[in-house]
């Protein structure tokens, strides 16, 4: 994610490239970048049945052949917008529906049985979570804050228990952020 300033003083954005593993990561990343080009409009339209201009939709699509590998090309080449193009891509990376369920149950499997180990500390620990939880919600489905909050708390190792007991007892846990957990038990780790 690199950017270079020019003399005229605009900004050259380097995309980041897809790769069979990063969808996620590219595709949020990809998101801020056509955002920044002020071209996101192409893929999701603030009014469905608006037409995008033809300027836009070409600046996006450009936007979108910049971060793909060749190999990958060919997918959305047939498609004649931007919009059809980033559908198509998120298909192949995603996969069809029965794949993409099949894969939302592994992850949640995973999630489940995540535990935080006695020597982990809690910033490896929450990157570890948050990175299903992103996949999980990539995927479209749905995981509510408190939830991870709750998890959290459950698997805290010996030495948080006493702290995690506390924010359970006196937290409102159903508005509680899990960075506000994370928070409570770095504050008692220290």
């Amino acid at each position: 994610m690199e950017t270079n300033k020019t003399k005229d003083g605009t900004i050259n954005l380097s995309y980041p490239m897809l790769a069979k593993s990063n969808y996620t990561a590219w595709a949020m990343k990809m998101k801020v970048y056509i955002q920044a080009h002020g071209v996101w409009d192409a893929i999701q339209p603030k009014d469905p049945k608006g037409i995008v201009e033809e300027k836009i939709d070409k600046v996006a699509l450009a936007a979108i052949y910049q971060g793909i590998p060749e190999d990958v090309l060919l997918s959305p080449a047939d498609k004649e917008n931007a919009k059809d193009a980033w559908e198509a891509i998120k298909a192949m990376c995603l996969g069809a529906d029965r794949v993409k369920k099949a894969r939302v149950q592994t992850l949640k499997a995973e999630f489940e049985s995540l535990q935080m180990k006695d020597n982990e500390s809690l910033d490896d620990f929450y990157m570890k979570m948050n990175g299903i939880v992103a996949n999980i919600r990539a995927l479209g489905e749905v995981i509510e804050e408190n939830y991870l909050v709750k998890k959290l708390l459950r698997v805290v190792p010996t030495k948080f228990l006493q702290i995690a007991s506390t924010i359970e007892q006196f937290g409102d846990l159903e508005k509680m952020s899990v960075e506000e957990a994370v928070g409570s038990l770095k504050a008692h780790e220290e």
